[in-house]
């Protein structure tokens, strides 16, 4: 990347999130002089459905059956969306494409169909499935640690029959908000926590992709690419954000992981976001492996 053109970072939010959570960060990188886009993924941001039942008082019959925006997204969707915004961001200069959690999912497959609109790819503990389908990981030993019960404390609604996940992020449960906060946030205090909580939405979509929506190394293969592992972090931890890694490495060991580590929750480079930011601004003037072609 040359470093007199600046590149603009696009960043893409994970599962029940959206662009609002990237605002810190953002802030931080203009002060770092350099631009970014926080992007909203379809059914997301203004776009998401908070209806009347997840208001207070709450209706949990209502909210368990009240239709939801985001049903019928695909990650075919989300990855259009974004190459949409890669395509316009593109035109200004370098294009460092960055995504947390399930948004490497969408990162990856807009990676896979259009790597000539990205220059770096960076996954911060998020999905770059390569070996797997995403949701079988959860069976494997890096996810053990993982109480996927325990986060379904406050699951609202049967998915097949809203086709969509919901969750009631503004439950009141004890015990599912200590499991949000022993799997997210852990190393926040609950003023912070409580806080981002109400940053989330209640619905997310359904499709996180197939075998054909997996790293491809003769497209996803050939960008530069950045993993920034998070050491604490309970819902993608380590060992498996290790495995993915690994596994990137293996399927292009031309252009291996540029790897950095942070300390802290899979949330905490988000409330605290100075250190990521200085990580993300050193990227700008990193040079690409000599197999991007």
């Amino acid at each position: 990347m040359s470093s007199q053109v600046q590149p603009t970072y696009v960043l893409v939010h994970g599962a029940f999130a959206n662009s609002f959570s990237f605002a810190p960060l953002q802030a931080e990188l203009g002060l770092l002089g350099h631009r970014s886009v926080a992007v909203d993924l379809p059914g997301h941001g203004f776009a998401a459905t908070y209806t009347r039942a997840y208001q207070a008082p709450q209706d949990p019959e209502g909210l368990a059956t009240a239709p939801g925006a985001i049903k019928g997204v695909t990650l075919a969707d989300n990855a259009a969306h974004l190459i949409g915004v890669l395509e316009r961001a593109k035109r200004n200069g370098p294009v460092i494409l960055v995504s947390h959690s399930r948004g490497g999912i969408t990162a990856t497959a807009a990676a896979n169909a259009r790597p000539d609109l990205i220059d770096r790819i960076v996954y911060v503990s998020a999905w770059c499935p390569v070996a797997l389908d995403v949701n079988d990981y959860y069976a494997e030993p890096e996810m053990a640690t993982v109480d996927v019960a325990s986060l379904g404390l406050a699951a609202a609604g049967n998915p097949a029959e809203l086709g969509l996940l919901r969750v009631n992020f503004r439950t009141a449960d004890p015990a599912a908000l200590a499991a949000f906060k022993a799997a997210f946030f852990a190393d926040g205090t609950d003023e912070e926590f409580l806080t981002f909580l109400n940053t989330f939405q209640p619905d997310e979509n359904l499709d996180v992709g197939t075998s054909a929506d997996r790293a491809q190394a003769a497209t996803w293969g050939t960008i530069p690419k950045t993993y920034v592992r998070l050491a604490d972090d309970t819902s993608l931890p380590p060992a498996l954000q290790d495995r993915l890694i690994r596994e990137g490495d293996e399927l292009t060991p031309d252009n291996p992981y540029d790897v950095r580590t942070l300390p802290g929750s899979h949330l905490k480079w988000l409330v605290d976001p100075a250190p990521a930011a200085r990580v993300l601004a050193g990227l700008a003037d990193l040079p690409a492996p000599s197999a991007r072609p």
